[in-house]
């Protein structure tokens, strides 16, 4: 076995590459993907624990998808649509519209969706009551980006929904509205509750890490046999009197023949 081969600049760049490569798949790209697996199931579990509970009271702090019921008013002034939005494979803008709790508290409301007018502009909807109402919402946290809002199409408009991004004073987090609620338009569905193919994608990269591996180990091993994985099946051409001292002929000393590049033997062999 040789393994001097493995110093060359072609083999180091090769080693380098797989095992690069099966790092990723094992250490990165599969735990990635077995925490978005997680996180689906965790989220799975929220909504399916609120569908079968009663709505909670309107308190500090609530855990995603948790229903809970709000006492208060809308406050219109400050109503924003959230853009660049897709339900159920189209195009549309979420209405979001504070609203101020009987203890004082401000909150977003989603109170659902309408379509846009030729995929751009925001449609007219309906205008939320000015009068106190009691409606349920579930429980979502903030959207990351908290870029400003800005009037366009006679509108204000906001690409995440986020207290920052829509006005001052109000709390973090916003409450998506159930169907059959106060000022509710076309309520969003809920995620379909299931696991996705997160964690077979998870085993596919662990596959594919011991697969480069191996395959490495595989090439490895035959290149350090004599002759190497390039040479293999070729035999080295011999004369006849090489052929005949492997054989062990006792008159191999006395063969008197000149070979050619093809092994032919020319001249005689004189036997006593």
């Amino acid at each position: 076995m040789r393994f001097k081969f493995l110093l060359k600049p072609g083999w180091l760049a090769l080693t380098l590459a797989v095992w690069v490569f099966a790092g990723s798949c094992v250490y990165f790209l599969s735990p990635w993907q077995f925490g978005r697996n997680d996180e689906r199931q965790q989220q799975n579990s929220a909504i399916t624990k609120s569908l079968k509970s009663d709505p909670a009271q309107f308190g500090a702090k609530h855990d995603e998808w948790q229903k809970v019921e709000i006492k208060g008013r809308y406050l219109p002034e400050l109503e924003a649509l959230a853009r660049l939005r897709t339900v159920q494979g189209e195009a549309a803008f979420e209405v979001i519209t504070p609203f101020e709790t009987t203890t004082g508290h401000k909150v977003l409301i989603d109170r659902g969706y309408v379509r846009p007018i030729n995929g751009i502009k925001p449609p007219d909807f309906e205008a939320p009551p000015t009068d106190e109402v009691t409606l349920i919402g579930l429980a979502r946290p903030n959207e990351s980006n908290d870029q400003p809002a800005f009037d366009q199409d006679g509108r204000r408009q906001i690409y995440s929904i986020n207290n920052n991004a829509v006005g001052p004073g109000i709390e973090p987090g916003y409450y998506q509205l159930i169907e059959e609620q106060p000022g509710a338009l076309q309520t969003l569905p809920l995620p379909r509750l299931e696991s996705g193919p997160f964690f077979s994608y998870a085993l596919q990269w662990i596959a594919f890490g011991v697969m480069a591996v191996g395959g490495w180990l595989y090439f490895t091993i035959r290149e350090a046999r004599p002759g190497g994985v390039l040479y293999e099946g070729r035999t080295k051409k011999k004369s006849i009197a090489e052929l005949l001292a492997e054989e062990g002929d006792d008159g191999a000393e006395e063969a008197r023949a000149e070979t050619d590049d093809s092994g032919q033997l020319h001249g005689t062999r004189h036997v006593t």
